[in-house]
């Protein structure tokens, strides 16, 4: 089922707001955010009509389990996959940034879990696709490259058809997800990475960790080898 909007605060808030109300696998899509949210944060941009915004409402069990944590990073790699059919060789900046020629952002996903009293009422999947981009718009995004698919391949992009193709691919391997985890996309994810084999710099809460990029471990947390030789697992952060 999707729910088409036309304007609202952001379809993550919406779903969150309605939580109870909203079936498993509800999508809920909306012409115009007012204040759509990233990571960290952040503020998602509006580029306008014609841009993508939507959230998947998942209800995939009462208990909450580690694997739902990298749905993030199951969608990164079906977007690669869907900008792919559009002849763009999308990369993923770990965690769930999907980026062109790894440094222009054209994709952003927030997972959010609602918990009351203990029971996991649903997680609900944001994602925000920049799709029909004015050139002048994207250069103007605060702290970041930006760019969008109609920029890449030099032609408008039908939304409709684009979500359609996405929530076919993601709901064909989602259940497949839930037994395996992260394993069951480990390979492509790493495969389709920008981050790894090189010295980075993850922004953590309040602090900045710098080392070397050498690996994704079978939960999708990231190995990060410092100076002093010491390797941290991390399962959270910003590579800056």
């Amino acid at each position: 089922m999707i729910i088409r909007l036309e304007e609202t605060k952001s379809t993550n808030s919406y779903a969150k707001e309605h939580i109870d109300t909203l079936n498993d696998r509800t999508v809920v899509h909306a012409l115009r955010q007012t204040h759509g949210r990233g990571r960290l944060n952040r503020t998602w941009v509006d580029l306008g009509a014609g841009n993508l915004f939507f959230s998947i409402v998942l209800k995939p069990g009462d208990n909450y389990k580690n694997l739902y944590s990298n749905i993030t990073q199951y969608a990164c790699v079906v977007l690669c996959r869907i900008f792919e059919k559009y002849g763009v060789a999308a990369k993923i900046k770990w965690p769930n940034d999907v980026l062109v020629d790894g440094k222009r952002k054209i994709s952003g996903i927030l997972s959010e879990s609602v918990i009351e009293g203990g029971v996991l009422k649903g997680i609900i999947l944001g994602i925000g696709v920049n799709l029909n981009a004015k050139q002048d718009d994207v250069n103007n995004i605060p702290d970041r490259i930006a760019t969008g698919l109609n920029i890449e391949i030099g032609k408008p992009v039908d939304m409709d058809v684009f979500l359609s193709d996405f929530l076919g691919a993601f709901f064909e391997g989602y259940d497949k997800f839930l037994n395996i985890g992260f394993e069951y996309i480990m390979d492509e994810y790493v495969n389709r990475n920008c981050f790894l084999n090189r010295d980075i710099n993850v922004h953590l809460l309040n602090n900045i960790k710098s080392g070397f990029a050498k690996g994704v471990n079978s939960s999708g947390e990231l190995l990060l080898q410092t100076s002093d030789d010491k390797e941290l697992v991390l399962n959270m952060g910003d590579i800056l």
